[in-house]
């Protein structure tokens, strides 16, 4: 049982903070997200950390010893996001799975996200409650621009960057990203926010029979953010972040234009390893796990081998 109440009902709306609409809301977001935890292996660890803006929930997995790498998900995602993902990246090292402030899950937040800054520092204050002193940050979709906006402002402890799809990061936002946010806004069927979906992910199925699915679909439905609109990255603030970078592009990626997103990856940033995935949506980390896992351990296995 959780000691940490969530952030549940018109009290925090009225703050300006990230909210369940109400009991009954949380209820059913809790169902999905205990489902969708159930799938994952089973954590060493569960912690609770501190931050100037509330809680972030976090959990550990894989063994004792080793850099760890920290998994920030997507929007409306959550920590059980990585079920596809967890066994194979926490096979030789620590890893850190996390809900995102001011989104659904398990994190609790207490003061409002007003801007990028607020963004990278409560990313930082996390970063520094672990209790390893120096890590390497993995992050999908909104997740990659949290770890991208993060190293810029706020490097300090991370050892490397690995951006699977990172939205709004090397380059803007599509029509059709704003259609399918309009499924975390509006209320709509089911039926359709099951197609945006599906949409979003190259067409893989969005049934909420899955519970990974229907934790995303109870996150769109049963949460209300308050965020502030995520910066785009200037040309200056990219190429200079001073890490090994790995960035992954799905070629069927609906969120930016795949070329134009790679060839601005590859022109500014300074240590950067960049792929095109020709046959990857924007679900990059469900569609090809094993390639993802591959990728990204040998990726972190070269940058601890160099000095």
């Amino acid at each position: 049982m959780d000691t940490i109440a969530p952030n549940v009902g018109a009290a925090f709306k009225a703050g300006g903070l990230g909210h369940f609409h109400d009991a009954a809301a949380y209820a059913r977001y809790r169902q999905a997200y205990d489902r969708a935890l159930a799938t994952l292996p089973t954590p060493s660890a569960t912690l609770d950390v501190p931050t100037d803006f509330g809680t972030v929930r976090a959990y550990r997995f894989g063994p004792a010893d080793g850099v760890p790498l920290l998994l920030l998900p997507g929007r409306t995602a959550a920590a059980p996001m990585w079920e596809a993902n967890l066994a194979g990246l926490a096979r030789n090292r620590p890893v850190y799975a996390v809900d995102l402030m001011g989104e659904p899950g398990l994190s609790v937040q207490t003061r409002p996200l007003t801007s990028s800054e607020d963004q990278a520092a409560w990313l930082a204050s996390l970063v520094d409650g672990l209790p390893e002193p120096e890590l390497h940050v993995l992050g999908l979709s909104i997740g990659g621009w949290s770890a991208l906006n993060l190293v810029v402002r706020r490097p300090a402890g991370i050892r490397s960057l690995v951006l699977l799809e990172p939205a709004v990061t090397f380059g803007g936002i599509t029509w059709k990203v704003v259609v399918v946010s309009l499924g975390s806004v509006l209320p709509m069927p089911g039926a359709v926010r099951r197609r945006l979906l599906s949409w979003i992910s190259g067409g893989a199925d969005a049934s909420e029979d899955e519970p990974v699915a229907e934790l995303i679909a109870s996150g769109m439905r049963d949460f209300t953010a308050a965020l502030p609109r995520p910066d785009y990255p200037t040309d200056e603030q990219i190429s200079g972040i001073d890490l090994p970078t790995l960035v992954v592009i799905g070629g069927r990626s609906i969120i930016h234009n795949p070329e134009k997103a790679v060839a601005r990856a590859r022109r500014l940033l300074r240590r950067g390893t960049v792929e095109l995935w020709p046959e990857a949506s924007h679900a990059v980390n469900g569609e090809f796990p094993e390639r993802v896992e591959s990728t990204v351990n040998a990726f972190l296995a070269e940058v601890e081998r160099r000095p």
